[in-house]
């Protein structure tokens, strides 16, 4: 359960509702720092909340000129109000690095994420997990094979991870629900959008029996250069992967490489 905490300044009312060291995660998170001098700092500091109460000059002397600038200037204040927002909902929620669920296999990637908002059961993060992903302009038969292998392999007791996308992506999905197993959906934009805008159904459907998972601040877009990012999460997390009608240069081989 959240605690009650007075907000730092800039923090806004938002961050009354909000455990604080859940809103110094969100914080961090939406400085939007670059992944390997966060990892830097978050080592040196031992965690968000012991970073972020530093001084600046701890700050200037840890990390790269523009990085401590930023981390002094804080995050914009719209970026920040709309993750705090979010978290003040009560099916939202975030994992971090230092929680004991965050996921083991996604520690073993080169650049594993610090931070994950999510919406559903979290438990399914320790499950264990299988990728299904392939081309948004699917063939029936593509998308039926995706259906029925996502069907059987969730019935066998694994969770079937994706991304959302259109086509091959919502098939897997659809064929964990159908099964009644876990599925994982880990998003190209922040956790409050689904793109494309035709899944919403189908993102609910695995808000209320599966998870929604994005590494990205509330109110992302779903920008072009933020969906390779997502792939290297969805092979984090799986220990197979089924790629289901894929072009040579598309995202879903990129995924495989991973």
């Amino acid at each position: 359960e959240r605690r009650p905490t007075t907000a730092p300044p800039g923090g806004g009312p938002l961050a009354m509702i909000v455990d604080p060291r859940v809103e110094a995660w969100a914080r961090l998170q939406a400085l939007a720092l670059p992944p390997r001098a966060l990892v830097d700092l978050l080592r040196r500091f031992g965690g968000a909340e012991s970073l972020l109460a530093a001084r600046p000059a701890d700050w200037r002397r840890n990390a790269p000129p523009a990085v401590a600038a930023a981390i002094e200037a804080g995050p914009p204040p719209a970026r920040l109000a709309a993750s705090l927002a979010w978290l003040a909902q009560p099916d939202s929620d975030l994992v971090a690095w230092d929680d004991p669920d965050y996921p083991a296999a996604l520690l073993e990637i080169a650049d594993p994420p610090p931070v994950l908002f999510c919406r559903g059961r979290r438990e399914l993060l320790g499950a264990p997990a299988f990728a299904i992903v392939g081309s948004r302009n699917a063939t029936p038969q593509g998308i039926a094979d995706a259906e029925a292998f996502a069907a059987a392999l969730s019935a066998a007791g694994l969770t079937i991870v994706s991304g959302l996308a259109a086509g091959i992506d919502a098939a897997a999905h659809r064929g964990a629900l159908a099964a009644r197993g876990g599925t994982i959906a880990v998003t190209g934009t922040g956790p409050d959008r689904v793109y494309p805008a035709g899944n919403r159904e189908l993102a609910r459907a695995i808000a209320d029996a599966g998870l929604l998972l994005s590494e990205f601040t509330p109110g992302t877009a779903a920008l072009k250069q933020n969906f390779p990012r997502r792939n290297r999460i969805v092979s984090g997390l799986a220990r197979g992967l089924l790629v289901v009608e894929a072009t040579l240069s598309s995202g879903s081989l990129i995924t495989a490489r991973l």
